[in-house]
């Protein structure tokens, strides 16, 4: 308990750390960390011990499930038509994952309406600025390839239609562009409302888009096709996976300051059959961003100052329409509406037995509040890396400033890792998940409603609190669970694009 009292010290005094602040100014950004929040559960998970046993039986592999990928090498359907209809563009927005389900049911759309697909416009992100296309993040070349035989596709617009832009559809109302597809349409909407486009015009624009096509009542093959894009076709760009092999490489054999530089780095670390060292960690969305904050409508311990802040935020983004706000902070936890804190996570982790050997990869754009809200996060995984401190200058330097791209880095490690852990639900959790889920990978899924229920008790200790978590998340570490109706197929494969085996 002494080492966790010197560590805890700086949180729980800060004022008496001032005088030595400007004599010892690396540790400046420790001392201007909140206070933890739960600091008596902070105290015993810094002195936490996991036995052998338990740390066996955290990082064992998934056992066979009994479902296998359904997807196969060849072509979803039969043969393509000879004629296409028309061409379909699609224009669409959100961030990098939302995107992603987007591209997969504008293949599904092309299909059902016998039409020729225009490489899907991204959107630039309102909130991160982002201008990046589908070329900068997919690999277009084979994206094209694995569909060949499903539909066709044209990676610009035909000379006929070089007017049909985003600039153009932005200026006017435009005969070729649908705006009114609802949210989960089915088939037949797009049959009646955008065949009939196509057939006058020869090309139709489809803004928005997002969440546009239903999961339900959808033909067994265009279901399968989803899939096939999903997890088959949507290949990043080579070198997103260069730069995410270098990662997953350094976070298995850990190199010195000098060889991250090494350009022969990641061969050195690769046996003689190609395959990645067995050193095993685990990947963190750590999905806690000023807008997550600020639209969950609940208290994060930053005091009035915070509060007030993120209410101003809210007023600003949303004029004040957020459905949380009309409860209390404890209502809220209690129901499972607060996304968690980077120290809520790590106690988390902590209580499911990751000792501090853990190497954390940490997969988040942009943490509010800064490494002072990382900090008690990393006081419990002082292994913790992201891609700032696992990759050089050089390296980082065609992803920076890139939002789609720095996500694109996230998912593909997230995909080699050991295991993948979620903060908060979300479009990148939902995605990793989904892709985990067929691929069997163990995907850890925090149980929210019953950790903001602990959070609440203040009188809790550690044991009784590492036997709720480890109770409560039993069935919640990769176990396979059967798509419901209106849920994502990209989410629950199974059983659209997977088969008992």
């Amino acid at each position: 308990m002494a080492g966790a009292l010197v560590l805890l010290l700086p949180f729980l005094f800060p004022s008496l750390f001032t005088p030595f602040t400007h004599a010892l100014p690396s540790l400046l950004s420790e001392w201007n960390a909140p206070k933890p929040r739960h600091s008596r559960l902070f105290m015993s998970a810094l002195e936490r011990q996991t036995s052998a046993e338990q740390q066996a039986e955290l990082w064992k592999p998934l056992a066979n499930q009994g479902w296998k990928p359904y997807i196969r090498q060849d072509s979803i359907s039969t043969a393509l038509p000879e004629k296409s209809q028309g061409y379909i563009q699609v224009f669409l927005d959100g961030g990098l994952n939302q995107q992603r389900m987007g591209i997969c049911d504008a293949v599904a759309l092309a299909k059902i309406l016998n039409a020729t697909l225009i490489i899907p416009h991204l959107e630039v992100n309102p909130v991160w600025k982002d201008s990046s296309t589908f070329e900068d993040i997919f690999d277009v070349d084979h994206f094209i390839n694995v569909l060949k035989d499903d539909i066709s596709i044209v990676k610009g617009l035909p000379d006929d239609y070089f007017w049909s832009t985003r600039e153009y559809y932005a200026e006017a109302i435009r005969a070729t562009r649908v705006k009114t597809a609802p949210v989960h349409a089915s088939a037949n909407w797009y049959l009646e409302n955008v065949s009939p486009v196509l057939q006058s015009y020869g090309i139709a624009a489809i803004a928005p888009f997002s969440h546009r096509l239903a999961f339900d009542n959808m033909p067994e093959e265009i279901q399968r096709l989803r899939c096939k894009v999903n997890f088959q076709a949507l290949d990043f760009v080579p070198h997103i996976r260069d730069l995410g092999n270098a990662l997953v490489s350094r976070l298995r054999y850990p190199p010195t300051t000098s060889e991250v530089d090494s350009s022969n780095y990641l061969e050195k670390v690769t046996d003689s059959k190609g395959k990645q060292g067995s050193g095993k960690f685990v990947v963190l969305h750590l999905r806690f961003d000023k807008d997550m904050a600020a639209h969950s409508a609940c208290d994060f311990g930053g005091g009035k100052a915070e509060n007030l802040a993120l209410a101003k935020y809210r007023q600003v983004i949303w004029q004040g329409r957020v459905l949380n706000s009309q409860f209390t902070d404890e209502e809220l936890r209690s129901q499972g509406r607060c996304p968690l804190t980077p120290e809520e996570i790590g106690l988390l982790l902590a209580a499911l037995g990751f000792d501090n050997t853990t190497r954390l990869y940490l997969a988040s754009h942009k943490v509010y509040g800064g490494e002072a809200r990382i900090s008690t996060l990393r006081s419990l995984f002082p292994l913790m890396e992201d891609k700032k401190s696992l990759a050089s200058s050089e390296e980082r330097a065609q992803i920076k400033g890139k939002a789609s791209l720095l996500a694109a880095v996230d998912y593909y490690v997230s995909m080699h890792s050991d295991i993948f852990i979620s903060a908060s639900p979300g479009n990148m959790h939902n995605a990793v998940v989904g892709h985990r889920t067929y691929e069997n990978m163990k995907t850890i899924r925090p149980n929210m409603a019953l950790l903001g229920q602990l959070f609440l008790n203040k009188s809790l200790d550690w044991p009784e609190f590492q036997e709720a978590v480890v109770e409560g998340h039993k069935n919640r570490q990769g176990l396979l669970r059967l798509r419901k109706s209106q849920q994502s197929i990209y989410t629950y494969p199974a059983p659209d694009c997977m088969c008992s085996a």
